[in-house]
């Protein structure tokens, strides 16, 4: 048994039957950013996230966005809050909003009317290699797109923030001039290899706002098949910029399941801290993600 008590940062859950998501429905391809995703197209509730952490010592999850098709992003959130009215789990939802979206107020007053809901998270990675773009364009250049993230905290929303190291100079201004607003920067900022210069600048100066930390999860998306080496040297950048109080380690399942069992990913991240102090791994596997997603367990 694991002793490390764990709040997962990072969870999918989806019922094909009951809501649809187009990137886990057919034709599938392997020239995306996830590669094929068809071992994973299928149901995942929270007893096949159970089955998966097997031994660790799961204490609450955080739900994010797991893509479904936008007009579907109320429904997906009722079915999660129904879900954890039943199962007291998921204990956080962060839900989707298209931001450029002109009536963006009325869904996120919609999403923040459910107890559950803590935050939003649009993905908005694009990249000029088209096989990791997942946007035709950078988005985030986009004043309606600016305008949306301003309305975030009048709903005491907080963003989950997945784009890549290219556009983290621009993201940097916006996200300095709401600081009434909190951060939580997806996979470690998506490190694509050949670009570890630009990604630990724009770490950096994202580190240097004090309402942003960041998830160590998700190697898999830059670094496929991934290695533990080249975990520990983004782990440990990740760690070291943002300081044991601003970082939290996440499953990403089942998306992660792409890139290697629980076991594999989460022993990684228990292997790469193992020197550090017991009160700095608390933090990391679960005493920050308890605060900074406002979860009110007790751990």
């Amino acid at each position: 048994m694991n002793k490390l008590p764990f709040v997962d940062a990072h969870v999918h859950l989806w019922d094909l039957d009951h809501i649809r998501y187009p990137w886990l429905t057919p034709p599938f391809a392997d020239d995306g950013p996830n590669g094929s995703v068809e071992p994973i197209a299928k149901t995942y509730l929270l007893d096949d996230y159970r089955a998966d952490a097997g031994d660790w010592d799961v204490r609450g999850i955080v739900h994010v966005d797991a893509g479904a098709e936008p007009a579907a992003a109320l429904d997906e959130t009722r079915w999660l809050q129904a879900m954890a009215d039943r199962e007291a789990m998921p204990n956080a939802i962060i839900a989707f909003a298209d931001l450029s979206d002109p009536d963006i107020d009325t869904l996120l007053a919609r999403h923040a009317a459910h107890p559950k809901v803590r935050g939003i998270r649009h993905i908005v990675n694009w990249h000029h290699d088209p096989r990791r773009t997942y946007t035709p364009r950078d988005v985030t250049r986009d004043e309606a797109w600016s305008r949306g993230y301003a309305r975030l905290a009048a709903h005491g929303l907080s963003f989950d923030l997945q784009a890549y190291p290219g556009q983290f100079p621009g993201l940097v201004r916006l996200i300095e001039r709401h600081p009434e607003t909190s951060v939580i920067i997806n996979h470690m900022g998506m490190c694509v290899p050949g670009e570890e210069r630009q990604w630990r600048e724009g770490l950096a100066a994202l580190a240097r706002l004090p309402h942003v930390a960041i998830k160590l999860s998700g190697i898999g998306f830059t670094h496929r098949p991934w290695t533990l080496e080249q975990a520990r040297a983004l782990v440990l950048t990740a760690i070291d910029v943002f300081g044991t109080g601003r970082a939290m380690v996440a499953s990403d399942f089942p998306t992660d399941k792409l890139f290697g069992s629980f076991a594999k990913t989460l022993g990684a991240y228990a292997t790469i801290t193992a020197d550090f102090t017991d009160a700095e791994r608390r933090a990391l596997f679960a005493g920050n993600a308890d605060r900074l997603y406002r979860l009110g367990l007790t751990i």
